[in-house]
């Protein structure tokens, strides 16, 4: 992935995880086996986690300790009302955003 590509994904990386977790709730690993069943090959588990923490002290999500069979429990992340209202926020912000890059792109004004 080039650096173009990584510094647009720091800005987006929360909205794209929320709204994963709009479909439903998942854990750390979860959310990253789908982030690359969706392209995103290169983010590493890491800046995952490190979104998660954010998002949780955001309070954008509710979590459960679930028992796992290896280790200790697992952290499931779920979406709650704050959540979806952020989420919402995301979607109108890159709507918009969207909408004025493609009218650049094709030399509109």
């Amino acid at each position: 992935m080039g650096k173009q590509m990584t510094e647009m994904l720091k800005g987006t990386l929360e909205g794209i995880v929320l709204a994963i977790l709009a479909s439903q709730p998942a854990y750390g690993y979860e959310i990253t086996a789908r982030l690359r069943e969706q392209g995103f090959a290169d983010i590493a588990e890491g800046t995952v986690y490190a979104l998660l923490i954010r998002i949780e002290q955001r309070r954008l999500v509710d979590v459960e300790k679930v028992p796992s069979e290896k280790g200790p429990p697992r952290k499931v992340y779920s979406l709650n009302t704050q959540g979806r209202q952020e989420l919402e926020e995301f979607w109108r912000t890159w709507s918009f955003l969207a909408e004025r890059i493609e009218q650049l792109h094709h030399g509109g004004n």
